[in-house]
């Protein structure tokens, strides 16, 4: 057994799972805080509804994040333990302050926001929230610039064979990070209103078969159940969060796409193989691939690879923004890594086991990097169509609300998984198309800063080691995802009142009042 494909097929799996978790983290929390500070301001109960409702999925999906995003950083030691020596003095900056900095604002915060209700005086207690949403985002910015810095190395200095962080300025600036960083906050703020879509749907369309609201020549009239707290209030409530979070997941969708276009077009010039690779242009040329496909899928050979629906023109606009500028194809790559990286994998075993004096695949799986690609803008388009009609649907003030359709309902609940789809299509392309490097070369400044994926893994580890590991963590994060899926599940099912218990024992709990009950009622 293979070590380095097994812990390869451990990481992508840790981290995928993991990365479900992150974007609706990352989406949902900054609209928590926007709900929690409209109730500061206003007092209106809607708003303080949908701070603790959605702030109690918010939590779920918070800690679970937590714990399964800690296996990340122990897989470093001991999978890819020649990994981390190379890049310890570089990661060690960012990760430092992202564990000391970023995640303790998050994780301090957040608790005083969980236990902070009747304690703190509003405007503080709306401020904990805050604050725990720009550790998170700030906890994002130290990963990525980490995760930045193995797609661009910049600011090192070879030393004994290892990178050296000389300019951690340069580090932290890369500009690989600064296009990445506001894409992938922009994909999570297109989970998080996609999110709220399709639950608010699904809580308006109960209402219509509970009976409470129904529909009169074209207008809805809103009843009233206290049974639940399934009121009026409720009604207004879900409508602004399934109208709000539309207009969210389009701005994040319009975000990703500008921040996209400008990442893909940096790609071009710091990662060309990858680009060439996920357009399907095995040729340097002008046109667009609409679709490719391969006729032997085992082989990474152009020969295999066919494109019968292409647009002149339409690639060259997209890289460099005119329409007849050629675009590097995979066949002149392959002979300029080729000249400047050699053919084949040194003659070492030690380091580079079974690759060891093998031929250099730098070709990436063209099936993963070019649907890859498509898919992570597919699902975000379709996500932004389905927040233009549920806009649409409810666009009469005040009154619209959602049509009773079984067909409907389940199709926005389905509709709420596609920016999530996304989102992991794209982390899939951008850490597979980079292979096969752990650590890409910087062909626009030094060329040694690198590291092979094969040299990576740990040596004295063993694929049936590793291959344990990866059952028992794929085991452990399967129970996980019962776990979170059936949290989530219950809390959404019962609604408002999941968070607000005080609703259906019909008593308003105000701040006054609220030292009488238990300070964990809202946390658990």
């Amino acid at each position: 057994m293979d070590p380095l494909t097994i812990a390869r097929w451990q990481f992508g799996i840790t981290t995928v799972y993991h990365f479900f978790m992150v974007p609706l983290t990352l989406g949902l929390g900054p609209l928590v805080a926007f709900f929690h500070w409209r109730y500061v301001r206003t007092g209106a109960e809607r708003y303080k509804r949908l701070t603790k409702f959605w702030g109690k999925l918010f939590i779920i999906n918070f800690a679970m994040g937590v714990a399964t995003g800690l296996v990340q950083e122990f897989q470093f030691g001991m999978a890819w333990s020649e990994y981390s020596r190379f890049v310890g003095d570089v990661f060690g900056a960012p990760l430092a302050l992202e564990g000391l900095l970023a995640f303790f604002f998050e994780s301090t915060f957040i608790g005083l926001w969980i236990f902070g209700w009747g304690k703190l005086k509003p405007a503080i207690h709306a401020t904990t929230i805050t604050i725990a949403v720009a550790g998170s985002w700030a906890s994002a910015y130290f990963i990525l610039v980490a995760n930045s810095w193995m797609q661009h190395p910049v600011g090192v200095e070879m030393k004994e064979g290892r990178p050296v962080m000389t300019d951690v300025w340069a580090v932290l600036t890369n500009s690989t990070a600064l296009v990445t960083v506001p894409h992938v906050l922009a994909g999570a703020l297109l989970v998080g209103g996609a999110f709220l879509v399709g639950l608010s749907w699904w809580h308006l369309w109960r209402r219509r078969q509970l009976g409470i609201d129904t529909v009169v020549d074209g207008k809805v009239v809103i009843g009233e159940r206290n049974e639940g707290a399934r009121d009026t209030e409720d009604f207004h409530a879900w409508r602004y969060a399934l109208r709000f979070g539309a207009v969210i997941a389009i701005a994040g969708f319009l975000g990703t796409a500008f921040t996209g276009h400008a990442q893909a077009q940096l790609m071009i010039q710091q990662q060309p193989m990858k680009m060439a690779a996920a357009e399907a242009a095995c040729e340097d040329g002008t046109s667009f691939s609409v679709f490719s496909y391969s006729i032997d899928p085992s082989s990474q050979s152009c020969d295999h690879l066919i494109t019968p629906l292409k647009i002149p023109g339409l690639l060259s606009f997209l890289a460099y923004e005119n329409f007849s500028e050629p675009v590097p194809g995979v066949e002149t790559l392959l002979k300029q890594y080729q000249d400047e990286l050699g053919t084949h994998y040194p003659d070492d075993p030690e380091r580079f086991g079974q690759m060891a004096g093998q031929e250099i695949t730098y070709t990436p799986i063209f099936e993963i990097t070019y649907y890859g690609f498509r898919g992570m803008f597919t699902f975000g388009g379709m996500s932004a169509v389905v927040a233009i009609y549920a806009l649409w649907i409810t666009r009469k003030k005040g009154m619209g609300t959602v049509p009773d359709s079984r067909w409907l309902k389940n199709f926005h609940l389905i509709a709420l998984w596609f920016p999530f789809i996304g989102n992991t299509a794209g982390w899939v392309f951008t850490e597979m198309g980079r292979q096969p490097f752990v650590v890409a070369p910087n062909f626009q400044e030094d060329t040694s800063v690198m590291l092979f994926t094969a040299a990576g893994v740990s040596p004295e580890v063993s694929g049936g080691t590793i291959l344990f590991s990866l059952i028992a963590l794929g085991s452990l994060y399967a129970i996980l995802a019962v776990v979170e899926i059936y949290l989530l599940t219950r809390y959404v099912r019962a609604g408002i009142p999941a968070a607000m218990p005080e609703l259906v024992e019909q008593h308003e709990d105000s701040d006054e009042n609220s030292n009488n009950r238990d300070v964990l009622a809202f946390a658990y």
